[in-house]
């Protein structure tokens, strides 16, 4: 079984193993159905024996919870709902004995509409200028100032009883603010060293690439460049002054960046700017081995000229889960475009997600596992009463939302609430305690006790880059310079013939009786 991970050197992020933790539905320790900094300290053993890094925390902090702590009111101070600062200390103290580390998450986009600074912009102060105010357009302002969209669906403009419009490319609740403006820029690099201070050793940067805006707002043009407040070039300056701040803790970052344009992706990770960012290519990848490959070629292609690690994602808190994505029929996924009931084989599903942990942990980088991946969890169905992610509210009630990813986790079998605490803030589909952790635990094939091996073992592909290795159509083999061990996925319709090894470490479901790699299965082998 995993052992606690000692702390690594300075390059820990480099390969690490990195748990995402949403604190609202990971546990909860005083038994009101809201996860909390309590709740995850009673589990630090659990997150040590699993033999993870570092913790990345989802926003913890002061919240209306609009959308789900990404509509932030103060980023120094802890939800009540979750605990205290004095907690947040002690559970960054205490997982560090354990060997490992934390990252926090910031939101430098915008804030909640009830920050300090947005309730003054409103009663007419010159905390005006750190957003977005404009008049509207029409003969009476009646119309928002430009077409631009919001991320959650119909425009990106609300207009005040004073006719004013301010802009939110997110839900209403979530004003932008405006980076031009050096006030806003101290305050952000002010709550890094805040963070950096308490013993933090990362940060996740979200929606990192949409902080800058054309000053002129101009109307959206498909195809224009640059785009009005995607990926302006000013943003740089903002993360190299981020990065000046990291440096002197020795902090590291990872953003939020998805771009499709991969050597504009690139440029985030230069030497002076960030140290990782997700890859979006790899988790949105069908089930299909010559588009897996081609992902994983192309992420590590354009990593290698800023010689920034890559990152291997197969889930997070905003995502379908993986069991349920890897169900479907067609193997793909639109990000956009979550549907109500599509048709989904969990029986395959979790056989293609057991062998995608084993492929993306036998990469070269580092790899973010979302928090009840390693139990298998599926999409959760919310009943319409129930959900409460602005998504579905914005799209007229046509995308069910998140909500169906962040269902508290299943504990332990028997008690009430699959013991998670009290009945949780969203409900907890039927049959979920037969995912619980202590049931898993003592099952040496389940979904945890792969997680748990694979994580131990995973050193013996050593640090170096990554070799294909010849194989028939619809395989993938590779190994690593400097290890010991090769991955071989197969995701033809026969089994595979493995190559010549001398023993098998590891494998994602069973060999076939003549000792072939049946479909939709992965296996580690000593070379």
């Amino acid at each position: 079984m995993g052992q606690p991970t000692p702390a690594r050197s300075d390059d820990w992020w480099r390969s690490a193993v990195i748990y995402q933790v949403y604190v609202r539905s990971f546990a909860d320790g005083d038994g009101d159905g809201t996860g909390d900094l309590a709740g995850v300290r009673a589990r630090l053993p659990y997150l040590a024996e699993l033999g993870v890094d570092a913790l990345w925390f989802s926003p913890w902090y002061l919240s209306p919870m609009k959308d789900g702590g990404y509509d932030v009111t103060d980023h120094r101070a802890i939800d009540p709902a979750f605990g205290t600062l004095a907690e947040a200390e002690k559970l960054i103290a205490e997982a560090r004995g354990l060997g490992i580390r934390t990252i926090v998450d910031i939101v430098p986009n915008h804030v909640s509409d009830q920050h300090p600074w947005f309730r003054a912009a409103l009663a007419g102060g010159p905390e005006r200028e750190l957003f977005h105010f404009r008049p509207g357009r029409g003969e009476s302002g009646e119309l928002p100032p430009n077409d631009w969209r919001s991320e959650f669906g119909g425009p990106a403009w609300t207009r005040l009883p004073d006719g004013d419009w301010y802009l939110h490319l997110f839900a209403p609740e979530q004003p932008d603010l405006n980076w031009a403006h050096p006030t806003v820029r101290q305050e952000y690099e002010d709550v890094l060293r805040f963070w950096f201070e308490r013993g933090v050793a990362g940060v996740r940067i979200d929606s990192a690439a949409l902080l800058v805006k054309d000053p002129r707002l101009p109307d959206f043009v498909a195809g224009r460049d640059p785009h009005p407040y995607v990926d302006r070039d000013e943003l740089h300056d903002v993360y190299r002054a981020w990065r000046a701040v990291a440096d002197e803790y020795g902090g590291v970052f990872v953003g939020e960046v998805w771009l499709p344009d991969t050597e504009r992706f690139a440029r985030y990770l230069r030497p002076d700017e960030l140290h990782t960012a997700f890859n979006f290519s790899f988790l949105t990848c069908p089930w299909d081995a010559a588009r897996l490959r081609a992902s994983i070629e192309d992420t590590l292609a354009e990593h290698a000229p800023v010689g920034a690690p890559a990152t291997w994602v197969l889930c997070n808190h905003d995502v379908t889960r993986t069991v349920t994505r890897y169900g479907r029929a067609d193997t793909g996924f639109d990000f956009a475009a979550k549907a109500f009931g599509t048709p989904t084989d969990l029986a395959l599903g979790t056989r293609r997600a057991r062998a995608a942990a084993l492929l993306s942990l036998a990469l070269p980088g580092a790899v973010y596992v979302y928090q009840g991946e390693e139990l298998g969890l599926p999409e959760a169905d919310i009943p319409l009463d129930r959900i409460e992610d602005p998504m579905h509210a914005r799209s007229g009630g046509t995308d069910p939302g998140r909500d169906g990813c962040r269902v508290p986790l299943p504990w332990t079998a028997d008690a009430p609430h699959a013991g998670f605490g009290g009945e949780p803030w969203l409900p907890q589909p039927a049959g979920w305690a037969s995912y619980a952790a202590d049931r898993q635990a003592r099952d040496p094939g389940s979904m945890l006790a792969l997680y748990r091996e694979a994580i131990r073992l995973r050193p013996v592909f050593g640090d170096g880059p990554l070799t294909w290795l010849p194989a028939a159509d619809g395989v993938l083999a590779l190994t690593r310079a400097e290890g010991t061990a090769t991955c071989v996925l197969n995701l033809a319709d026969a089994p595979a013939d493995l190559p010549a090894h001398t023993a098998l470490l590891l494998g994602s479901g069973p060999l076939t009786g003549d000792g072939r790699l049946p479909k939709d299965t992965a296996v580690w082998l000593r070379a």
